[in-house]
């Protein structure tokens, strides 16, 4: 037998792909162009299984797209700036235990080797040489002549020109913005910088401002439309509060906030005057006013308020929320059975409880309380129920997009709730009964360890995503791209509408400095959105071909916006004119990017951005084309973290399973957008399948067979193979890769195995040259290697993609070799179940003949053209099936209704087929003798009593009964 050795076969095919220069692209008019691009990995580490998923999809593509004749760009760089690497750097070299062990532990680091990487510098150098190697180690088709770090000096003049451009547009402003913010590290935060909360947004809220005499009771709210159904305000007694002296300008106030409120309110425009602590119990059941309409409300206690959250006051809307109503029903429990278990609660006036009632704000066109269907709907039973959570998005969605604001309302009545919400929070902070409040979204932590808040940055820069225009403008781009797969096109519209302007500069680690403020660092994402078009020019830095000097602001002008003139420019900046103009060539060319191919957690941030500067900077003839987007990846159900663990690294990958099968596994375990998990036990599976299929085909071609063209078994899996070629290009064309290999490798191997069962005897080099051809993109070095030993002289990477040969699809043949193999399993399935030790007889039981009558009458029909509508009666005519009563129209919608889903062609063969299977299961019986090892008989309703007594034919008359055309009975004895 073969030894297959995947480590020497993979060096072999990278040194020669290296060698000759495969993936290196270059202008080439007589091609269409593809270019492709994926996220360039962050270098904070080594790269791990979630990275391959991406990359791996991305060079399935690009290997495809080259078989299919185009011209393919697959570049790469490295992401260096922010704050991760600084910190890195700062955490080796204090010694910290916990980031040494998950380095050495994880990411597979000699600890002297780690300990030497103390600067920033040398991080980036290290991570750098192992990221470009690893990728080579899976076998990327990536043409390194583009590759560059965010961090040279070359890439930070194309950044600055970047920038300059969006200040000019008037898309980069300055102002007080709210921002991610770390209190320990005392800077912004982005999702490189953090441990966890990665999906982690900045919430605008509402704070409504409930007045005590001279105490304001704040409450904030993401409705504050339903300020006019407030029956009462909420506290915690389980919590901490104080009361806080503000002042905003002129203004001063004094609130009662929650002790974590009171944290996060000295990182807005407020200044803090005084903090004194209260006892909440002080002011539970007093009244206060309602700003809207100065109704007094009182202040009740309850439980579910979480101090992490808000303002640890919370205004009651029980008519619109399934905490309030649950809340205010415990709270009349309580009272009604004197179920006082705190002092607090016998200050509560038990009329004043029993007498709250929700207050509907928003219509439903109902006449009961639409929160009543809601929480029989999600059977909520208490506050704090755990899918109250789910409750109330469903209540909040349904009434903010189809709700009517109700007369109580006022002026804003008959008004729909998602038109006149802005118009309400800009009149309630007018009249000074309301300011906006920033909260995360969910718990985010710093990589220091820190507990990340909102933080109002004053003077801070930041871009303008909020501009409606350039939403517009970047709906406009979306609108004609493709999106893969197509149902993620409204996530992208949706995050276009909820997109709010963003920080784009700190104070603090490595990039770019802000070139209309130098005081500022252009931060991590901000720089990663267009530098796709960057790869163009890298090329002619990266080979000395033009110098730092030379990218100035006329030049990138040119290449990237088609403005100014090559003889001036080039006398500006001392290039040559035809190097200019090769560059500007260059452009031309490759851009825009056809793909761009990512995962699904970048889709509110970096691929949005991405579509954001495109639009604002470029003409339209380069704009983004399409994006694709896959799902995460899980280590044996559990989440990966480059930072904590556990972490399964590409290099780890390669040393246990080899390229092609990691591969394999990852490409075919699930599809585009599902999760994936990587499961030990299921890859060590994929890789003695991987190298059964080496063994299999040498052994195979090795046979010499002679060839026989008219061999019924090989014309069906040529026929069978054209569905198969056929299936792979529809689901790369979509990045279907798990649907893609499960037709070129399973079906296609299921085939050859039946092909071969039947007694195929004719050489499969042919087929085994496509099957090659059809896996190259997904386990190229295994299939390269095939390739040659079967005789090629070739190299696969040349070779184009295979493409369906109609003259090749046989679809009577086909159905006749389905309908053997369904018989086969049939029988196989039926001895399992029955555990049957030996085996005497088969019996096939065919159909009644009055079936076979109807099929004639219908193909008759079919091929007349007749109207379906009549068929019926005409087959009720003829007496021998008529006497079977309602059977027959069973059977006739039943055939019927599978008819409907074949072509015309399909039809006519499979009823010759069916309506011919005595026939051609009689030429198969020593088929079925030789697989089954004993006698197998045909039986129809005319010979069944030659073969059973009087006690067996009742059983078999009835499995003679329900026998159909193409689906006979089977009896074992």
């Amino acid at each position: 037998m073969n030894k297959y050795n995947n480590k020497d076969i993979e060096k072999k095919w990278q040194d020669i792909w290296i060698t000759k220069k495969c993936f290196e692209a270059n202008i080439d008019n007589s091609k269409e162009k593809y270019f492709i691009t994926i996220p360039f990995p962050y270098l904070n580490g080594n790269l791990h299984a979630g990275h391959v998923r991406t990359f791996t999809i991305g060079d399935v593509i690009a290997r495809y797209k080259r078989m299919m004749g185009f011209n393919v760009l697959f570049p790469m760089a490295f992401h260096v700036t922010g704050t991760p690497i600084v910190g890195l750097a700062e955490q080796i070299k204090k010694r910290n235990s916990l980031v040494l062990n998950v380095y050495t532990k994880y990411h597979n680091i000699n600890e002297d080797a780690l300990l030497s990487l103390n600067t920033p510098e040398k991080i980036v150098d290290y991570f750098k040489t192992e990221a470009e190697n690893d990728m080579k180690s899976i076998g990327y088709s990536i043409d390194w002549r583009h590759k560059f770090t965010t961090t040279s000096p070359e890439f930070k003049k194309f950044v600055e020109w970047q920038y300059n451009i969006l200040f000019e547009k008037g898309v980069l402003v300055k102002g007080s913005h709210p921002v991610k913010w770390c209190p320990n590290d005392n800077n912004p935060v982005e999702d490189h910088d953090i441990l966890s909360g990665e999906n982690a947004t900045i919430i605008e809220y509402i704070i409504i401002k409930f007045r005590f005499k001279d105490i304001i009771f704040p409450c904030v709210t993401l409705r504050p439309e339903t300020i006019y159904g407030v029956t009462n305000l909420w506290v915690n007694v389980n919590i901490d509060y104080y009361k806080v002296t503000l002042q905003e300008d002129e203004i001063i106030e004094s609130w009662i906030v929650s002790s974590q409120c009171l944290e996060k309110l000295k990182y807005t425009n407020f200044k803090i005057i005084e903090i004194n602590k209260i006892n909440i119990t002080n002011y539970i059941g007093i009244n206060i006013k309602n700003p809207c309409n100065d109704y007094s409300i009182p202040i009740l206690p309850c439980t579910f308020i979480d101090s992490n959250v808000g303002t640890g006051v919370v205004m009651s809307v029980p008519a619109h929320s399934p905490n309030d109503y649950l809340a205010i029903n415990d709270l009349k429990e309580i009272i009604n059975n004197n179920k006082l278990l705190r002092i607090e609660y016998n200050k509560l006036n038990k009329n004043l409880i029993n007498n709250i009632i929700p207050i509907e704000v928003i219509n439903h066109k109902k006449n009961e309380l639409y929160i009543k269907e809601i929480i029989s709907h999600f059977n909520l039973k208490k506050q704090n129920d755990i899918n109250i959570k789910d409750a109330t998005k469903t209540i909040y969605k349904k009434e903010y997009n189809d709700g009517y604001l109700l007369p109580i309302t006022g002026k804003y009545q008959n008004n729909k709730v998602c038109d006149i919400k802005d118009q309400i929070i800009e009149d309630f902070i007018s009249q000074g009964i309301a300011v906006k409040y920033y909260e995360l979204s969910e718990d985010v932590i710093c990589r220091c360890g820190s507990s990340c808040l909102v933080n109002i940055v004053k003077d801070q820069w930041f871009l303008n995503y909020s501009n409606k225009y350039w939403k517009e403008k970047v709906k406009e781009c979306l609108s004609k791209m493709t999106i893969i797969p197509n149902d993620l096109k409204n996530e992208f519209f949706n995050k276009i509408d909820w997109i709010k302007d963003k920080a784009c500069a700190r104070k603090k680690g490595l990039g770019t400095k802000l070139p209309v403020d130098k005081n500022w660092i252009i931060e991590s994402l901000g720089d990663s959105t267009i530098y796709m078009a960057y790869y163009i020019i890298s090329i002619f830095v990266n080979k000395k071909k033009i110098s730092i000097n030379q990218l100035t602001k006329n030049f990138f002008d040119y290449i990237f916006l088609n403005k100014g003139n090559p003889d001036i420019i080039s006398l500006e900046i001392n290039i040559d004119k035809s190097l200019l103009l090769d560059i500007k060539k260059n452009f031309d060319y490759w851009y825009p990017v056809d793909l761009r191919s990512s995962g699904k957690d970048l889709i509110p941030n970096h691929l949005l951005f991405y579509l954001f500067h495109h639009v604002i900077i470029f003409d339209k003839k380069y704009w983004p084309l399409s994006i694709a987007v896959n799902g995460f990846v899980s280590l044996e159900g559990k989440k990966m973290s480059k930072s904590k663990g556990p972490l399964l690294t590409l290099k780890s990958m390669i040393n246990n399973y080899g390229a092609d099968v990691t591969r394999f596994y990852i490409l075919s375990n699930s599809e585009q957008t599902q999760d994936l998990n990587w499961k030990k036990d299921e890859i060590e599976s994929v890789k003695k399948q991987i190298e059964k299929m080496y063994n299999f085909i040498l052994n195979e071609i090795n046979k010499n067979n002679i060839f026989n063209n008219n061999q019924s078994i090989y014309i069906w899996l040529e026929s069978r193979l054209q569905k198969y070629i056929n299936e792979a290009k529809i689901s790369l064309e979509k990045l279907k890769t798990r649907n893609a290999i499960q037709n070129i490798y399973y079906l296609l191997k299921n085939d050859i195995k039946w092909y071969y069962q039947r007694g195929g005897t004719n050489s499969l080099k042919n087929i085994f040259n496509i099957w090659l051809k059809l896996l190259y993109p997904f386990i190229p070095h295994i299939c390269e290697e095939l390739w040659l030993k079967i005789g090629n002289t070739s190299y696969l990477y040349n070779e184009q993609y295979p493409i369906v040969n109609n003259d090749k699809i046989n679809i009577d043949i086909e159905l006749i070799e389905n309908f053997i193999f369904d018989i086969t399993k049939d029988i196989e399935e039926i001895i399992k179940i029955t555990s049957l030790k030996k085996i005497n007889s088969i019996f096939i039981i065919t159909s009644q003949k009055w079936k076979y009558d109807i099929l004639s009458i219908i193909e008759e029909n079919i091929q007349n053209n007749n109207n379906d509508n009549l068929l019926l009666k005409e087959i009720m005519k003829n007496e021998n099936i008529k006497q079977n009563g309602n059977n027959v129209k069973k059977y006739y919608i039943k055939i019927m209704n599978y008819l409907k889903s074949l072509e015309y062609n399909q039809k006519i063969s499979y009823i010759k087929c069916i309506k011919n299977e005595v026939d051609l299961l009689k030429k198969e019986i020593k088929y079925f003798e030789k697989i089954f090892d004993c006698n197998v008989y045909i039986i129809n309703s005319i010979n069944m009593n030659n073969y059973f007594d009087k006690d067996e034919k009742e059983n078999i008359l009835l499995k003679l009964q329900r026998s159909e055309p193409g689906k006979p009975a089977i009896y074992i004895i």
